[in-house]
């Protein structure tokens, strides 16, 4: 957006939030609002309850097992769930959401680790294949050992949005998380502001990291590396850096691959997450290592730690320490239950200045993995953090068949209390599904990912190999686009600053509003021209950029 005129970014928000509760826009705002400790009493419903706003609670809730819902359900009307939720009997269990209509049953709409003698709260979400005249919240625990009769709940909500009112959401966090105002000021030497000079903008990167793995085929691929390094400036290695390739027989290791793909993307400015040192699913580890136990797997893990991170340091912004770990636990089943912590602990002494992640699949892909449930997942955080470990960052991989928005919304929502950085890490849209609704859901998962706050970069998961790609290619074979690529190049194009061209005011100042980055601008004033750059990074402030002609 180019504004012709100085306008401070206070005076843009003010319009930018007018134009959202004026006439063009009278419908909710979504309310990113999430619990994650548990609490003595519940707090009020979001959105005052949403269409449950009449629901009748005695005191601080009711005791049920279900949740009736007398309204009608529409098709593809986006809901936002919410509720309080309390068990009797049992110190935690996780419970789990599920929605019955006449139609058909969605199995998980939300999770969350209940207990006994507080509340807690599950956020969650679902969009009907099928309008409902008649549907029912079936609350249960998912661990069929334990049978939770008595569960207290309060202060539910069902928010309903129609695609246009959740994409309008979405563009207004873009606008003000991903953007930011800028004037240029334009004076000569002597400070007199000019009028009437010539400024052109061009955005020459982004601030906002989106890349994809690449694997060795891209090494002496000249198009498919040009093609590359034209749209991302992120980059993971597929397999190449992982325990088994990188030492596929005890004592001889062998960085070459990955050396040489560091050096293409050392050479091209991209950064690149460190994936992974270990992981936990024992079938992904060299075959020599599961004959160790006890010191000499010990001693295995610790060289293994040092020899990547000494070959690499300071290289890779990330770290995926123990990938997998909510689901898999080869090295703490052999070692104790210490082993995470000390692979944290060698990382971050031997690499202090890079990011280390959990990396873990089903966290905003579904909510029917109990395994890595949201709650999950910040109990193996706070676990963690007891135990000191300099655990800084949260993984979620995002293979999705048919993405849930309000749920991966919900998800994000509830992970974002623990101010972490957030990153999907392996996006990709299942192979069994046609090309088409890949893009088409590739697309809603990019926006939801996008229009996060708390998401600080996106990857995804497409490396190109002669026989395709893990699940998802962008391109085929001859780098002609796929339906997802066409998406992918759509959203990028949409996601930058177009090139911004004005003229000085009286105030010898032009102003625009651009995606975070770094900028050239061009002035000329008669018979005079300079060359500059500068960065638009986040804050809530005008950027003031001054040029002397």
């Amino acid at each position: 957006m180019m504004l012709q005129q100085h306008i401070s970014f206070h005076i843009f928000f003010f319009l930018l939030l007018l134009s959202l509760v004026s006439s063009l826009y009278d419908g909710p705002l979504y309310d990113s609002t999430a619990y994650t400790q548990c609490k003595e009493h519940p707090e009020k419903p979001l959105y005052n309850g949403g269409v449950l706003f009449n629901f009748n609670i005695a005191g601080d809730g009711v005791t049920s097992s279900s949740l009736v819902l007398y309204n009608n359900l529409t098709h593809d009307t986006i809901y936002s769930f919410s509720a309080w939720l309390r068990i009797e009997g049992l110190d935690s269990v996780m419970i789990r959401a599920s929605l019955e209509t006449e139609n058909e049953t969605y199995y998980c709409i939300g999770t969350v680790l209940a207990n006994r003698g507080c509340w807690s709260f599950l956020k969650g979400g679902f969009v009907l294949n099928y309008p409902s005249n008649s549907s029912t919240i079936f609350f249960q625990n998912t661990d069929a050992k334990y049978i939770v009769h008595n569960i207290d709940i309060a202060s539910p909500s069902l928010q309903p949005f129609t695609k246009q009112q959740w994409g309008i959401n979405q563009q207004y966090i873009v606008n003000t998380k991903r953007k930011r105002a800028v004037t240029i000021h334009v004076s000569d030497t002597n400070g007199r502001k000019l009028q009437g000079a010539s400024v052109s903008v061009e955005q020459i990167s982004k601030d906002f990291p989106i890349g994809s793995a690449i694997a060795k085929t891209i090494l002496g691929n000249i198009p498919y590396q040009n093609w590359f390094v034209k749209r991302f400036n992120a980059a993971v290695f597929e397999n190449e850096l992982k325990w088994y390739a990188t030492e596929p027989h005890e004592g001889k290791v062998n960085y070459t691959i990955s050396d040489q793909m560091m050096q293409f993307v050392r050479a091209n400015k991209i950064i690149a997450r460190g994936h992974n040192i270990f992981w936990e699913d024992p079938k992904y580890n060299p075959a020599w290592v599961l004959n160790l136990t006890g010191t000499q797997l010990q001693s295995a893990v610790n060289s293994r730690i040092k020899s990547l991170i000494n070959q690499y340091k300071t290289e890779f912004i990330h770290w995926d320490v123990s990938n997998e770990m909510l689901h898999f636990d080869f090295y703490e089943q052999r070692l104790g239950p210490n082993a995470t912590f000390h692979f944290f602990e060698v990382a971050h002494e031997s690499d202090p200045l890079a990011t280390l992640f959990m990396n873990d699949f089903n966290v905003v892909e579904t909510c029917s993995d109990v395994n890595s449930s949201v709650d999950a997942y910040i109990s193996r955080i706070r676990e963690l953090r007891k135990y000191g470990v300099f655990m800084d960052g949260i993984g979620l991989e995002g293979h999705f068949t048919k993405p849930n928005l309000p749920l991966i919304r919900a998800i994000l929502d509830k992970l974002a209390t623990l101010d972490l950085p957030i990153w999907l890490t392996e996006i990709d849209i299942s192979n069994t599904l046609d090309q088409d609704t890949q893009a088409i859901y590739l697309e809603q998962v990019l926006r939801e990912g996008f229009s996060h706050p708390s998401v600080n970069g996106i990857m995804l998961w497409t490396a190109l190999h002669p026989y395709g790609c893990y699940q998802m290619c962008l391109t085929d074979n001859d780098l002609n686009n796929l339906p997802s690529g066409d998406v992918v190049d759509k959203l990028l194009q949409e996601w930058q600053t177009g090139h911004v061209e004005g003229v000085t005011d009286e105030h010898g100042s032009h102003s625009f509003y651009g995606f975070l980055g770094e900028y050239r601008i061009i002035v000329e004033y008669h018979n005079r021209t300079t060359n500059s750059t500068f960065s638009l990074c986040s804050g809530e402030e005008t950027r003031h950029v001054t040029i002397t002609l």
